[in-house]
């Protein structure tokens, strides 16, 4: 009976991030070819919340609504968003919700381990979009990085800034109810 409440609440709160990551995007400022959204934000925090298996379940919900057509990425849905200049980025979604979940659990949650695992989300996003950026539009790394990276740092350290106390906030309501 437990294992079935634990799967439920899982499986709502894997929904409810799918939901966060779409409505992350609905919040954007477009500065060139990758606009600035908060979905990264969101990324961050289903990690930190979601285990391993429902965190990627919650990215690949989102991929897949995106790929069926609806408008859940940046500039629309379909397919071919994923052939586009962002389609580096959305891939990076899935493999850094899956490395954040995956880093603070091994750290046993423990704070600066949480840290780093955010620093590890931001880095594979990048490291996966930011290539991808460069071949689709076929630049220079020279031009790729203002264009992909530099930009987006600030913003992505406030954002995991913010899904970090959002966790702790989380991780504080969480205990206080489990007792």
């Amino acid at each position: 009976m437990e294992n079935s409440a634990v799967s439920l609440r899982y499986s709502i709160f894997a929904a409810l991030f799918t939901a966060l990551y779409i409505a992350g995007t609905f919040v954007r400022i477009p500065v060139g070819p990758v606009p600035i959204v908060l979905t990264n934000m969101f990324i961050f925090l289903g990690g930190l919340v979601l285990p391993l298996p429902w965190a990627a379940a919650s990215v690949l919900l989102y991929l897949l609504l995106g790929t069926a057509g609806l408008p859940v990425f940046s500039g629309g849905g379909g397919p071919a968003y994923f052939a586009g200049p962002t389609g580096g980025y959305l891939i990076g979604y899935l493999a850094a919700v899956c490395a954040v979940s995956l880093v603070s659990r091994i750290g046993k949650r423990k704070l600066p381990v949480i840290i780093i695992s955010l620093a590890v989300g931001i880095i594979i996003i990048y490291a996966l979009g930011l290539p991808w950026l460069k071949f689709k539009l076929d630049l220079s790394w020279r031009k790729a990085l203002p264009a992909g990276l530099l930009p987006f740092i600030p913003g992505d350290v406030i954002k995991a800034a913010a899904a970090f106390g959002a966790f702790i906030i989380y991780r504080r309501v969480a205990s206080h109810a489990a007792s």
